[in-house]
């Protein structure tokens, strides 16, 4: 299934001016990332299969009459004469199949995503944030000043990542207040706009804390990351 289009030409554009701006006025670079998703989350898609697989055995165990009555049904074979090989094969059989199942449910992505667990998600994005930010912003420059602005879609998760030397003049209540900033668009759909408000605001932080000088080496084409 592919990726839904969550920003026009029109918008990397926008978000590119605004990276460009500013970094105009300081010697930090800021990295925009915006991702589809964080991860695949297979091993949560496989864990509650599994856990569906035991919930089955484990009605079978409550309720073995109702198995083995619907098995003979099927087959049209009333009176059936039940061996022990027989019982483990239909105890096998519905966890196959309850396990199948519950991992073909989870091919469709709005139930896999609603499936994972919250904190789950929040350690895979801050886990896919800190890499991006080691790739994109990094080693960028001279005063290690770097600050990524992370959205992953399906999660619903953002994440801002500073450098040592910004984070340690700058107070987590300004972090905060960026990120309102930038998820007040957002959540009515306008991730543009929440890019480039948030943009601005840590274009004003770099600013303040950070002015440009002649050694800033933050010259590079890509202003916007999206995957």
């Amino acid at each position: 299934m592919p990726a839904p289009i969550y920003l026009s030409p029109e918008d990397h554009a926008r978000i590119s001016a605004a990276v460009a701006e500013a970094e105009m006025h300081s010697s930090g670079e800021i990295v925009t990332v915006l991702a589809d998703r964080s991860d695949g989350y297979t091993d949560v898609a496989l864990a509650w299969s599994v856990v569906v697989a035991f919930l089955a055995l484990g009605a079978l165990v409550i309720a073995p009459g109702f198995y083995m009555g619907l098995y003979e049904q099927v087959l049209a074979d009333w009176g059936h004469e039940w061996t022990p090989r027989m019982i483990v094969g239909l105890a096998a059989g519905i966890a196959a199949i309850k396990f199948g199942a519950m991992l073909a449910l989870q091919l469709w992505p709005p139930l896999k995503f609603w499936l994972v667990p919250g904190p789950v998600k929040t350690m895979r994005v801050h886990a896919h944030a800190l890499r991006a930010f080691r790739i994109g912003a990094e080693q960028r420059t001279t005063g290690r000043t770097g600050i990524l602005i992370y959205l992953s879609m399906r999660e619903h998760r953002a994440e801002i990542v500073a450098d040592r030397a910004i984070a340690a003049k700058v107070d987590p209540e300004v972090w905060g207040e960026v990120m309102s900033a930038l998820l007040a668009p957002v959540r009515e759909g306008r991730v543009a706009d929440g890019m480039v408000v948030a943009v601005g605001k840590v274009g004003a932080i770099l600013a303040r804390h950070f002015p440009r000088d002649d050694n800033d080496i933050n010259e590079l084409p890509d202003r916007l990351i999206e995957v």
